[in-house]
């Protein structure tokens, strides 16, 4: 029998497709599975590994209560709670007609505020759309909510998706778009293309950075705890976000804007302070969230024969379920989706001028102050034959050289002590010690090599 989870292919000549889906995360693969044997050719690509981006670094709610959004959105509170719904049935409705053994389980969700009118307006607002909601203390909770293994999920799409034809290439870096998709060494000809790849690799004609910001967040997991069967989460920054798998409890907390609080010994260290007093930590990592300026996620066209997904405001697992419904019913029948269109009025906001400040700010600040005071001795940015690069000095006095500029927009790079990783305080992209791009919107490395 075939191990169709772990196979891997890497894109090795020219094809030809009907649609070509740029990504291999919830948002793409759910894309693929709503497109299967509807006799045309589908192809995914992926960078990494199926499953290896955002997706597997999130918390895995899946669920409807989600902050106080809903009195954030007003007149949109409505049709957007419906699309959460029915993302949720339709996980649900796949998981069970395909029998995937995901540890999906049903949990109780808590939304907490030390304001309890804000609690009570946003459960006003659910009941009047005929949703129970709880009010406790300090939080409304809700019961019909689920947490998962979204890794387990996805491999058995990917295994479900090879088995019905769809093409699926690993270690596939897409590095431009024009009249054809050229990755590395190869050229893909596609009547489709749907970028399901978290962060957008190009500035237009989204401009992603303007409507856009990347909210960064700190993650553990705490071993051999007592599953309390909820999941929760504050409704202000700092958030504090919790769920159980198993008997682990998965911690979130710190969340910023990227292009604030560089300092991730900091950061890190107050997760682990924070999370200590629930048991012993096995592993931490921090994960990225594209927020937009009005709440709402961006899918839909962005022209004829383009079409994204992105900017799901922390709420991956449903947002990015739904996107695959809407990406694939775009594909077939044509349909618009006002609510979450591309083409929607995000562009005249203040919070878009604030992106744009915090963002060039952050650029200079970091032109000016490349060496960082909270980085270890083992760190250091400087110049080679007038080139900048950072330089890291690992434990066997073997030095790591990088070009210290983001390839996507010339950001300078600041040195992640804790996960060993160069990363770009503008847009989010990540370098492993050696320069690898491990996560974009950047599609090249920064590997140094000497002239």
């Amino acid at each position: 029998m075939k191990d169709y989870q772990n196979k891997v292919n890497k894109l090795d000549k020219d094809i030809e497709c009907d649609v070509l889906i740029i990504g291999g995360g919830i948002t793409g693969l759910t894309t693929a599975y709503h497109l299967m044997n509807k006799n045309l050719k589908v192809v995914i690509v992926e960078k990494n590994q199926i499953g290896c981006g955002a997706t597997s670094k999130s918390t895995a709610k899946i669920t409807y209560l989600q902050e106080l959004i809903y009195s954030k959105l007003k007149d949109k509170a409505l049709p957007y709670l419906k699309y959460q719904l029915q993302a949720i049935n339709i996980l649900k409705y796949i998981i069970e007609k395909e029998n995937i053994d995901c540890d999906l389980e049903q949990v109780e969700s808590f939304v907490y505020d030390n304001n309890k009118e804000n609690l009570i307006k946003e459960k006003e607002i659910l009941e009047s759309f005929k949703i129970k909601v709880n009010m406790n203390e300090n939080s409304i909770s809700v019961n019909d909510t689920y947490v998962f293994h979204p890794i387990k999920y996805l491999l058995k799409l990917k295994e479900i998706l090879l088995k019905n034809n769809i093409e699926i290439y690993e270690k596939t870096n897409v590095i431009k778009i024009h009249d054809l998709v050229y990755t590395d060494k190869y050229k893909i000809k596609a009547k489709k293309i749907i970028l399901a790849c978290h962060y957008p690799f190009f500035l237009f004609p989204l401009l992603i950075p303007i409507h856009c910001y990347l909210e960064r967040s700190y993650l553990c997991s705490v071993k051999n705890v007592t599953n309390k069967k909820i999941s929760s989460i504050t409704s202000k920054i700092p958030t504090i976000s919790i769920r159980y798998y198993k008997d682990n409890l998965i911690y979130l907390n710190g969340s910023h804007k990227i292009t604030d609080n560089y300092n991730e010994n900091k950061n890190f260290n107050n997760l682990i302070k924070e999370a200590s007093i629930y048991g012993d930590i096995e592993y931490i990592w921090s994960n990225h969230d594209i927020i937009t300026t009005d709440h709402l996620p961006i899918i839909g066209k962005l022209k004829n024969n383009l079409l994204i997904g992105t900017g799901y405001n922390t709420w991956g697992m449903t947002n990015g379920t739904i996107a695959g419904k809407i990406l694939s019913d775009i594909i077939l029948y044509d349909k618009e989706y006002e609510l979450f269109s591309p083409k929607r009025n995000l562009i005249f906001r203040i919070n878009n001028i604030n992106n744009l400040l915090s963002t060039s700010k952050t650029l200079i600040e970091n032109k000016l102050i490349p060496n960082k005071k909270w980085n270890s001795k083992n760190v250091i940015f400087t110049k080679i034959n007038n080139d900048n690069v950072g330089i890291y000095i690992d434990k066997d006095n073997k030095k790591h050289i990088v070009y210290n500029k983001c390839p996507h927009l010339k950001c300078n790079l600041l040195f992640n002590d804790v996960e060993l990783t160069w990363d770009c305080p503008c847009h989010g992209s990540r370098f492993d010690i050696d320069g690898n791009c491990i996560m974009g919107p950047s599609c090249y490395n920064i590997t140094y090599k000497k002239q």
